[in-house]
């Protein structure tokens, strides 16, 4: 049996930044991928936005990691010729509730370390976007947009420059855990076995389904899977905006908000539509062009000048969700040896949005909570 010095499974944005991490801190590490290329689950599926860390909870992992990964990933960017731009994002607000849950808002990310927040009235709104029909709005200057495809391009290029490497096609079947050594059935063309003393499950939307799989870990420390789809919609012809346009948030989302691709192309979405499947492989990622009514509906709140007939189904992305629709968001989950008791494995859960954001940040704290 070949032995390895680290396993990483699934080579989405998180995969490949943990791969990075830990071959660059000498360890001999393969990423295993189940599908024929980098990141075609939820890494390709989503808005490609930087987030600035605005929502969420005081201390939770997702505020945490988020401010801090975002700095990491704009100097990444600069220094390895990554496409992004920080474009800024308008956080809007119409009618009394609105306008309370926007100063909430702001309270919020000034505690999560978010300082730059600019807050701007009705005729601020109008010179910067005269499209946007608004009461009020929080601009976030250091909100921005992102090749996620030249990003994830370039996390390997890191990896196989540490001396690591990337193995498509080679779906992980069980772990098998032991006290010095892990050792990993990967399926594929040649089925082979591997021993690692570090795994470390990143496997996204499958990572619940591979822990299940994982002999040693006991049941409580596996979560059950939910699925939130996110359904975009495009925008045909030219887009009035010049920043990323976000309603204040709704449950299980952040609303249907207006995004730019880096060439100015808008996009709207995503919405939220749980789904009931049994495995990831079971997901339709179609787009119901009826949806279409809701997304008019939503964006006509801000801007009324939207033509009808110009939304075109895009594409959707699936959240990798915790918790159930009627039950709080839950937090991203690293859960190590600390937790579960078994040495140099890690499971990473629930890794959403802010998850590209924050992936940096997430495989600096994979590779201390294993004590590298």
């Amino acid at each position: 049996m070949d032995e390895v010095d680290a396993l990483v499974i699934g080579a989405g944005v998180v995969g490949l930044a943990v791969g990075r991490a830990l071959a660059q801190r000498g360890l001999e590490t393969i990423v295993l991928e189940r599908a024929n290329a980098i990141g075609t689950a939820t890494s390709s599926r989503n808005s490609e936005v930087i987030h600035a860390g605005l929502y969420y909870p005081s201390g939770s992992k997702k505020a945490l990691l988020c401010v801090r990964g975002r700095e990491q990933l704009y100097a990444f960017c600069e220094s390895h010729g990554v496409a992004h731009r920080r474009c800024g994002k308008l956080l809007v607000a119409s009618g009394d509730a609105q306008r309370a849950q926007l100063a909430k808002i702001e309270t919020q990310a000034i505690t999560n370390g978010v300082t730059d927040l600019q807050r701007l009235d009705t005729e601020q709104l109008r010179e910067l976007e005269p499209a946007l029909v608004a009461d009020e709005a929080l601009l976030s200057p250091s909100t921005g947009i992102i090749d996620s495809h030249a990003l994830m391009l370039a996390l390997q290029g890191d990896l196989e420059r540490a001396g690591g490497a990337l193995a498509l096609l080679s779906p992980v079947g069980s772990v098998t855990c032991g006290a010095t050594a892990h050792r990993v059935q990967v399926g594929g063309e040649s089925p082979m076995a591997l021993a690692a003393r570090v795994v470390v499950n990143a496997a996204g939307l499958w990572a619940p389904f591979v822990a299940a799989r994982i002999e040693g870990l006991r049941a409580q420390h596996v979560p059950q899977a939910h699925f939130a789809k996110g359904n975009y919609f495009s925008l045909a012809g030219r887009s009035p905006f010049t920043h990323l346009i976000y309603p204040v948030p709704e449950q299980a989302g952040l609303g249907v908000h207006l995004t730019l691709d880096l060439a100015g192309q808008a996009r709207f979405g995503p919405d939220v539509e749980w789904i009931a499947c049994s495995a990831p492989d079971a997901i339709d990622y179609r787009v119901d062009p009826a949806r279409a009514a809701s997304f008019y509906a939503a964006i006509h709140r801000y801007w009324p000048a939207l033509r009808d007939g110009t939304l075109q189904p895009a594409y959707s992305g699936v959240r990798p969700k915790l918790r159930g629709p009627s039950e709080a968001a839950s937090d991203f989950v690293l859960q190590g040896p600390a937790d579960h008791g078994v040495p140099g494995l890690v499971n990473l859960f629930g890794i959403e949005s802010p998850g590209l954001t924050a992936s940096l940040a997430i495989a600096d704290d994979v590779v201390a909570c294993l004590g590298l």
